[in-house]
């Protein structure tokens, strides 16, 4: 076989590339989605029998707007912006990573990494910041001042830029520009 071929592959190809495919390939970067609604439903979940974490995992689940329902896995490491407690009847914002495997059911069905309690005047968003701190959909910049809080999940001072992360970012008004720039009233930095 000549040297420039692979095993499981009977044409020409460029090893270097292949790397830099493969390493493309395994440095994906989390990608996050959301849903917004009305919680219609808080129950116990289980992820097994005879679970020893049985009473840990909630199943919530959202009805949006255009009547589309949802279901979120609320995990112990699901993080709640402003630590809020969620009941039912509250308008919520649930993020997850869309290039994780889902089950294909009906209502989706996704694990909560982010739940945000909606509240006037603010906003909440989950993405990826680039060093500039623009979001990988360039739609947001932040620009930091002095006073913006970065902290970790657990509350505690985080003491680097937050760039090249992904972020939970709580911020209110924007410009009209593009992309559209705030001062956020706070940051977590997602470890």
């Amino acid at each position: 076989m000549n040297n420039n071929q692979c095993s499981f592959c009977p044409y020409y190809m460029n090893h270097t590339s292949y790397a830099s495919l493969n390493t493309n390939l395994r440095s994906t970067t989390q990608k996050f989605a959301s849903f917004s609604g009305i919680v219609e439903r808080i129950e116990d979940f289980y992820p097994g029998q005879y679970d020893k974490n049985a009473g840990c995992y909630k199943l919530m689940s959202l009805e949006s707007i255009d009547g589309g329902p949802i279901n979120f896995v609320i995990s112990p490491e699901t993080y709640f912006v402003n630590h809020e407690l969620i009941e039912i009847g509250d308008s919520v914002t649930g993020f997850f990573n869309s290039n994780a495997p889902t089950i294909l059911i009906y209502p989706p069905q996704y694990n909560a990494i982010v739940m945000a309690k909606q509240v006037e005047h603010e906003n909440v968003t989950v993405d990826y910041f680039n060093d500039e701190l623009i979001s990988s959909n360039g739609n947001l910049k932040l620009n930091l001042t002095k006073s913006t809080p970065v902290l970790l999940a657990n509350d505690q001072l985080f003491n680097m830029y937050p760039s090249n992360r992904n972020l939970i970012v709580v911020y209110g008004p924007t410009t009209k520009s593009i992309p559209a720039q705030t001062n956020p009233y706070k940051i977590i930095v997602l470890c």
